[in-house]
This record gives structure tokens, sequence and C-alpha cells, in this order.
């Protein structure tokens, strides 16, 4: 799941745009929704089916995500036309933009599939459309992309995310193994945003509420991270969100605590005060890169 924010800083320089070269790009995977679910008053679940369900093909990962299609205007494209068709026709400005979600939960049998978005009003592309979907509304996406599964030889596990991470980090967390160990800590801006999650009895759930902090980096996760008990450094780490407040876990990590690259998956999922086509642009360059 992706988070979307404001305005960009205008002391950041602005990041040329790539050619008006069209990419290859993934086939268009098209479900409909089926149904919507309010998970928290930040939080919307889509559970999305129908007949194009026999074409997911899922890659195994316990942290799988995939990029939602939408064009300019905010409407979710209907897979009626492939993306390179769609960039071969019109200008660069009104080619489709995507966002990039996590996979929350398949469900074969059921023949559906599960996305959580976070949702402020009408703030960002994505979350008001899912505030607003119905069922048989379209959603075309490409996927799934991802790497991560938890290391069977770890010897305990640390998670630290935001709620924009919210749920990779419950699906990571129901692929460990039951006898797993480990601690999680989830900031969010309050009780209301807390969600069950299932987790191995081993594993310690903390949240952290921001209150009237505005999202971004708070230092509530580095915070807590760095008072955290540490047993030793056979651990794997999952630490997901807000850019600024990953590079500061990054610093914990690598340098006070000595992890080998190896043992770390650290991702930027948004950064406070930028637009997400000014966040994915930024990515090029030395502000936006964590490691």
């Amino acid at each position: 799941m992706t988070k979307e924010n404001q305005m960009p800083d205008p002391a950041v320089p602005a990041v040329k745009p790539a050619q008006d070269v069209p990419r290859r790009a993934r086939p268009l995977l098209t479900l409909e929704v089926l149904r919507r679910q309010e998970l928290t008053p930040h939080m919307v679940r889509i559970i999305a089916g129908g007949p194009n369900f026999e074409r997911f093909a899922g890659n195994g990962c316990a942290d799988a995500y995939c990029k939602i299609w939408f064009s300019p205007d905010g409407a979710p494209l209907d897979g009626t036309a492939e993306l390179e068709a769609l960039r071969e026709q019109f200008p660069r400005e009104q080619w489709p933009v995507s966002r990039t979600y996590t996979i929350r939960s398949v469900d074969p049998v059921a023949r559906e599939l599960a996305i959580d978005f976070v949702v402020h009003g009408d703030e960002g592309l994505a979350g008001p459309w899912a505030a607003r979907a119905v069922p048989g509304d379209p959603l075309a996406f490409t996927g799934p992309g991802g790497a991560f599964n938890p290391d069977p030889d770890a010897g305990w596990y640390l998670f630290a995310a935001d709620e924009s991470a919210l749920p990779a980090t419950a699906a990571v967390l129901e692929a460990l193994p039951a006898d797993a160990v480990g601690q999680v800590f989830l900031e969010v801006g309050g009780p209301e945003d807390r969600q069950p999650l299932r987790a191995p009895e081993g594993v310690t759930v903390t949240w952290l509420y921001r209150g009237g902090l505005p999202a971004g980096n708070t230092g509530l996760l580095a915070g807590a991270v760095a008072a955290a008990a540490w047993p030793d450094n056979n651990v794997q780490v999952f630490a997901h969100g807000e850019r600024e407040a990953m590079k500061a876990l990054r610093d914990i990590l690598f340098t006070t605590r000595g992890l080998e690259r190896r043992q770390v998956s650290l991702s930027g999922y948004w950064a406070a005060g930028r637009t997400e086509d000014a966040f994915q642009a930024e990515k090029r360059t030395p502000v936006g890169k964590i490691l």
C-alpha cells in the first residue's frame, strides 16, 4: 500500500521528466470490485474478483504488491486497452498513472483478493477512489511484484512501520513460523486506527500513537526501535514507511546495531510534503535513496 501526501517542497530541485518514450508494460489484469470494508476511520479494504481472477498468478512472496492504474483524471482504467496502446495513442501528460499497493491477501477458493487503502478525505488519488468504490467498479493492475519472505533461520524478527505499510506488515506476520519471536512497532494516528493482527504468540505488538502530530517523520519509530530490547544480531528486519523515518531507522540498524544488508528489508513508501509522483521521481536522486 502506498500513501500519497500534499505539496512538494519548493526547496527541492525539480526532477526532469523521463523522455516521452513508451516503456514496455506488463499486461493489465482487470478485476471488479466485489465489496468494500471500512477497517478503521482511515483504512478501507477493497475485495476484488470476477471472471478474470483465473489470470492472477501469485509470486509466492509474503510481501507482494501490485501497481493499480488510473487515468490522469483519477478514474480507474477499465482494461479495454493495454498500457502500451494508451501510451502510443496519447501524449505523455495523458498517460495513465499508477499507485503501488500491497496485496493484503488472496483467497483462491473464493477467487478474490484484498487490497487495503489509507484514506484521508479527498487527499491523493487511490484513497478517494477506494472510499467511493462500489461493487462492479473495475480494478486494473499489473503485477504482482515483490521478493520478501521471512527467513526461517532468523533468531527473531523486528518490524517497524506506519499505516502505509500496515497491510504489508500484517501479511508478513501471518507468514512467520508458528514458533517465531519478535517485536512489532506500528505508528498510527490513534487507538481508533488499530487493527486486529494475526501473529505468533511469541511476537509482541506495540502501537505508537501520533496524537496531534502530523504523519511523517515523528521520530516515534526510531525512538521505539532504539530503546527496544536487542537479544542479539541474529535478526531479520522488516521496516517500511515514510522515507525520512526509514532513513532514521537505517542509521540505527546499520550504524548502531551493525546489521548486514541481507538482514534488512527497508523501504520508503511515501515522503511527507511530496505528491506521489514527486516522491517516485525523487527515488532517482540522492534525497530519495534510502540504501
